[in-house]
This record gives structure tokens, C-alpha cells and sequence, in this order.
């Protein structure tokens, strides 16, 4: 599992996208958006350094879990957050795409899980999911974007966006994500941390424009993962 420390040395280096309304970064794993039961450091203790001349720092517009990497939108001030939280709000307005390393895989290239999903306890503690017919609905679409070493690299994007979605999706179907102790096989310390990861972000924030588009670049923690599968990344252009 990579460490939180580079993000607190320079969250300005992980600045994926930037203007008058939003921020998107590059959050890395392990580190969690907002202040838990337990304490601990979060991404919130880091935001004023991203503030860029304004009167307040800027605050996250949905939630990444704790162990995902990648894209994570930020709204800049009050009416910014506003117009992201109702475009999050919305079913299907806002595309994601989430890089995932499963154990096995699935027999065909394509398809989709839709499952409805529950809590699995009463407690409001308790954030673990489970597959429940009386439950929210959920559909993640997905795609095998390589296969290799016993594992299967998928492209996942959730359409509702219920909490543990992927995880709970991908483990129902028989395929859980590499490095989940909870919904799969990997212990609850010492593992090599949860395979999954954001990889893109599609905001249609602006009527007259296109919508924003931003990638954030293979964790390393996933590379050798990614590597077994096939993945080639993109050389680098030097001008």
C-alpha cells in the first residue's frame, strides 16, 4: 500500500485540473477525503494549500474511499460546490471510470452488474454493503482491458453510485478486486493494497463547453498488476 506522505509534502503536485470553479487531484491511496470516528489525518487537513489566492480552501464535491486512488473533483467556493454536489447528485451526469485489478475475471469482454445494494448491519456505523433485492439500485458497466498472471484488468463505470459499489459489484459477480479485506480475499493488514483506482473524470460543468475530461496515472501500486495484463503506457513526449 502506497503512503499518504506524498501528498502531504505536495499536494500541489498531484493538481490534475484547475480553473475558476474546480480543482480535480490526483488523491492517492490509504489517505481518507473527511474526518472519521477515529481520527486521524485526511485529505481535509491539506486543502488550504490549494486555495490559489481565494478566501477559503476548496472542498471535496463526492467521496473517494479511503484505499481508492485517483480523480477527485474539488469545488473552489461555496456556488462551485453547489453546482458540483447537484451534477454528482444526478444519476449519469457525471461519467467516471474506475481501473480495476480483479481476481480471475469474467468469461466475456463486457457487460453489466446490476444488483441492488443494502447495508449489510442496522448500525449507521457500519459502512459494509451487501447485495439486498430491498436495497438501493446499482449498476456498474465493465470492461476487460487486459488479462494476465490469474487476473483480469477491468475498466469499471458505476452509473449509480452507491457506497462500496465496485467492491460489493465485482465480489458478487465471483470476481473480487486484488488487495479488498473486506468484500474479497485480502488480509486486513498487510496486503498489497485495493486495486482500484480512479482513472477518469467527465464533468459536464459548462453548458457552452465540452464537458472536462481528466485522467490521473496508474498508481504505482498497481503497475506490476497492470504490467501482468497488458497494460502499455503511453510514451513520453519530450517537445
Amino acid at each position: 500500500m502506497p503512503s499518504a506522505d506524498a501528498l502531504v509534502t505536495d499536494i500541489g503536485a498531484r493538481l490534475l485540473y484547475r480553473d475558476a470553479l474546480v480543482l480535480v487531484i490526483d488523491k492517492p491511496a490509504g489517505l481518507p477525503v473527511h474526518p472519521g470516528p477515529k481520527g486521524g489525518e485526511t485529505l481535509t487537513d491539506h486543502l488550504d494549500a490549494l486555495r490559489f489566492g481565494l478566501p477559503r480552501r476548496p472542498e471535496a464535491a463526492h467521496r473517494l474511499d479511503r484505499d481508492t486512488s485517483g480523480c477527485l473533483a474539488l469545488g473552489r467556493h461555496a456556488k462551485a460546490l453547489a453546482r458540483l454536489n447537484k451534477l454528482f447528485a444526478t444519476s449519469g451526469s457525471v461519467g467516471k471510470t474506475y481501473w480495476a485489478l480483479v481476481e480471475g475475471g469474467p468469461d466475456a469482454d463486457a457487460g453489466s452488474i446490476d444488483l441492488a445494494l443494502g447495508r449489510r448491519s442496522a448500525d449507521p456505523r457500519s459502512w459494509w454493503m451487501k447485495p439486498d433485492p430491498a436495497g438501493d439500485p446499482a449498476l456498474t458497466h465493465w470492461q476487460v482491458l487486459g488479462r494476465g498472471a490469474g487476473l483480469s484488468w477491468l475498466a469499471l463505470t458505476p452509473v449509480t453510485g452507491r457506497t462500496h459499489q465496485l467492491r460489493v459489484h465485482c465480489s458478487a459477480m465471483g470476481f473480487s478486486i486484488v488487495g479488498d479485506p473486506i468484500y474479497g480475499s485480502a488480509p486486513r493488514t498487510g496486503g498489497p493494497g485495493l486495486q482500484l483506482h480512479a482513472r477518469a473524470l467527465t464533468l459536464p460543468l459548462y453548458p457552452k463547453k465540452p464537458p472536462i475530461r481528466v485522467e490521473a496515472p496508474a498508481p504505482a501500486h498497481m503497475r506490476a498488476g497492470l504490467d501482468a495484463c497488458g497494460w502499455a503506457p503511453a510514451p513520453e513526449v519530450i517537445d
